[in-house]
């Protein structure tokens, strides 16, 4: 097994800490992790990964690295999450890699995806579909309405942190129900417990506008992995995926499992990133 180091990595005015495993001549593979969680969610996924020949690059993101957490909401725009993967790919001195997101990184993945596409060989999106699909079902899918109106709360200032990082963060680390092994909800919440760190990540909510979904179709080879009993995220928008990539695509259901598809289902994620990027 490899073993994973982290780095400091500098982009811009803001420095991330990134994890980095399997060997220096292996193929890059950029991992972006979703909400609540953190780099550390790919823990189970790496070793698959490194073992077919990736070198996996797993940052904390914005708002989730101590110093990359600016304050302010419009901080935490779409734009400003997409050129933080371009950047971090810059300071690597990578003209592109394979690009793997969970939840809030699937959908900076796509946009990345759609606004820089020679930057990417191909995308694994889980749980998040693209924008415009998922936009599409929060305005005409009654399922998808009710499943996002937790959504409401994480938009709210104070109130947000204050329910959630109470009684040693009992509500957030409720949100994973037991899917997920304690060391990794516990590593989670240690990284947002951080001074700002919780208020960081909600600002990802905060700062979503209108036109999140206005981009073009993916034009890059592109699997999407949902799971059928995952709260968050209902069939509509999944099934209307496809639709919205102009590329060769791959729709891979996982029966039962939940949200939290990197910890809880890591060897079929890798094998589904594996068949994709085709190291």
């Amino acid at each position: 097994m490899s073993s994973t180091n982290t780095f400091r990595i500098p982009v811009g005015d803001l420095t991330f800490d990134v994890l980095i495993s399997g060997p220096d001549d292996g193929v890059p593979l950029l991992a972006l992790h979703g909400f609540p969680e953190s780099a550390a969610s790919w823990g189970k996924v790496t070793p698959l990964l490194t073992a077919a020949g990736f070198r996996v690059i797993a940052p904390h993101q914005r708002g989730y690295s101590p110093d990359a957490r600016p304050s302010g909401v419009d901080a935490y725009r779409i734009e400003h999450l997409v050129a933080d993967t371009v950047g971090l790919l810059d300071a690597l001195g990578l003209p592109d890699a394979h690009l793997v997101g969970h939840d809030w990184g699937s959908a900076v993945a796509w946009q990345v995806a759609g606004r820089h596409p020679q930057r990417i060989r191909s995308l694994t999106a889980i749980s998040v579909p693209h924008p415009t699909a998922f936009g599409w079902a929060l305005r005409e899918d009654q399922d998808q309405k009710e499943r996002s109106t937790y959504i409401r709360l994480l938009r709210q200032e104070g109130k947000a942190e204050k329910v959630l990082s109470e009684d040693n963060f009992r509500r957030l680390r409720a949100m994973f129900d037991g899917q997920i092994d304690p060391e990794f909800a516990d590593e989670h919440i240690r990284i947002l417990s951080g001074d700002g760190a919780l208020t960081g990540a909600l600002n990802w909510y905060r700062a979503m506008t209108r036109d999140f979904g206005d981009i073009a179709p993916t034009t890059v080879p592109t699997t999407y992995v949902w799971s059928t009993a995952d709260t968050a995220l209902g069939r509509a928008a999944a099934e209307r995926c496809g639709e919205f990539v102009d590329a060769p695509y791959e729709f891979v259901v996982l029966e039962g499992g939940s949200h939290w598809v990197p910890e809880e289902r890591a060897e079929e994620l890798a094998d589904a990133i594996i068949r994709r990027a085709g190291a």
